[in-house]
């Protein structure tokens, strides 16, 4: 990660996945192309569900009213019950698609 970005004025790094979700009110789970890596054989895809893996354990360290985004379609960064949960908006994020994605990353960015 660019290291100028670790630590942005507007938000903090945190490469603990528990203690980034810990009281979290929004949480932005990025889509894994799972599909090109399992030609590769680059990941092992247990270990990546039990280290990084958003399921149901894990969403109950965020807020109780958290909101889970995730740009879709979900392949295994999200277990199915977290997917289809009252937290999840992701068909909503994906009807708004990149625009709106694209603007807050141009927010957060330019504070």
């Amino acid at each position: 990660m660019c290291k100028s970005f670790q630590n942005h004025a507007q938000g903090k790094y945190e490469p603990d996945l528990n203690l980034a979700l810990a009281g979290a009110d929004v949480i932005v789970a990025l889509r894994i192309q799972h599909e090109r890596l399992e030609a590769e054989d680059i990941i092992d895809i247990d270990q990546y569900k039990y280290e990084y893996q958003i399921n149901s354990e894990r969403l109950a360290m965020a807020h109780e009213e958290a909101i889970l985004m995730h740009p879709g379609p979900v392949n295994l960064e999200l277990s199915s019950d977290v997917a289809d949960s009252k937290h999840a908006i992701i068909l909503d994020q994906v009807e708004n698609g990149v625009a709106i994605r694209m603007a807050v990353l141009s927010q957060y960015l330019s504070g």
